[in-house]
């Protein structure tokens, strides 16, 4: 596993965000930060249509973009660590919202605990500026192709 970073990194990283995700996803605006053996770090920018209440700077990312942000990262992660994008799909995803995230921006990092032939497992972490965990999210997915 050593050297897939070489074989996908960061830039294939941030091109599989324009290319296999739907363009709801993509106004997200993720931004892939870092790829390494374990998963990835990434970074979801606040704005009007990701905020609720005081817009970016002042208000709460809402839950909604929390789950897709983990559950796209997820899948860049899961790509990194297997060279290239499989086709997969979401089984199970839970989130746990622990503190209100705002600020500009809020750090993520994805862990890859099992990637096995057929299922993969990730739990993500969502870190808001003041750098304390406010959301924590498992996700499951189903590979639809060896």
């Amino acid at each position: 596993m050593a050297d897939t970073e070489q074989q996908f990194g960061v830039a294939d990283g941030q091109a599989l965000l324009g290319e296999v995700f739907a363009p709801w996803v993509q106004e997200l605006g993720l931004e892939v930060r870092a790829l390494d053996a374990q998963g990835g770090l990434f970074r979801l920018p606040a704005g009007d249509r990701i905020v609720r209440g005081g817009g970016a700077g002042g208000g709460v990312i809402c839950g909604q973009a929390v789950a897709a942000a983990a559950d796209t990262a997820s899948v860049v992660a899961l790509s990194a660590l297997n060279g290239r994008f499989r086709a997969c799909t979401t089984v199970d995803l839970t989130v746990h919202f622990m503190r209100p995230l705002t600020g500009d921006h809020v750090d993520i990092r994805v862990d890859v605990m099992s990637n096995g032939r057929r299922m993969a497992v990730t739990r993500i972490e969502f870190r808001g500026v003041a750098g304390k965990v406010g959301a924590s999210t498992t996700c499951a997915f189903a590979y639809l192709e060896d």
